[in-house]
This record gives C-alpha cells, structure tokens and sequence, in this order.
C-alpha cells in the first residue's frame, strides 16, 4: 500500500482492473484495489516477444494454436459465422487461435481484429467474438 502522512491510500475506484479507471484516495479497506507492486525502470522485464512465453497468461505470443475439446472426439473450437462451435478438425481459418500481447487476449486467425469474449461483460454465460 502506498500510504500518506494522513492514513489515506491510493486506491483503483471501484476495485475494477479496468483500463483508464481512475485512480482515489480513500481510507485502508484491505481490498485488493488498494495494493500496489513496485517495479524499478532498470529491473522491468521486456514483454515477451512473438514467439516467446508469456509467464503471466501461459501462451506463446503470436503463435498459432488450436483449442481442443477433451471429450471423446477431440472436436477444435472454431467459428460459424462469430459464434464458437465445435467442429472436426477440418484446417481452416476459422480453427486457428493465437494471444495478442498488446490486448492480451485470444484472436481468432480468421477474424483477427476480433478477441473471444464473454458475452454481457462476464454477467452472462455464452461465448462470443
């Protein structure tokens, strides 16, 4: 925590890990919010480059992968039309991921302006690009 001669912390407003979210001051709560690291210019890694392991979010950047369903068929997540599906393994586009590191998210290969998400900002339970 980072606290001033008054007892009031930097605190994330909302505890939301959002980008641009602003930033207050307020009185300790123990939230998450309120809890910083310091890292020292001369000490931050690099972000990993294409090719290279993010630590972080456990993918390879830029690195084509596909992703595999674990029941008896082995189907591949790909897309009809923007919604995820599964199909048999067929080599096109649509079956094709990768992690942008810049958005940190998964891009589909033939949709690549597009990330997988969570429809309804996480609040519903269907996946959409």
């Amino acid at each position: 925590m980072l606290v001033n001669d008054k007892g009031k912390v930097m605190t994330i407003q909302g505890d939301f890990d959002q980008e641009n979210r602003n930033i207050i001051v307020e009185n300790k709560n123990g939230k998450i919010g309120q809890t910083w690291e310091i890292v020292y210019a001369d000490e931050m890694p690099d972000p990993p480059k294409k090719g290279e392991m993010n630590p972080d979010w456990g993918f390879k950047v830029g690195v084509p992968f596909h992703i595999v369903s674990n029941l008896g068929q082995g189907r591949y997540l790909d897309l009809v039309g923007n919604t995820p599906v599964i199909k048999t393994r067929n080599g096109f586009p649509s079956q094709g991921w990768w992690f942008d590191q810049r958005t940190r998210t998964i891009k589909s290969w033939r949709t690549r302006s597009y990330s997988l998400a969570i429809n309804g900002n996480g609040k519903r339970n269907d996946l959409i690009i």
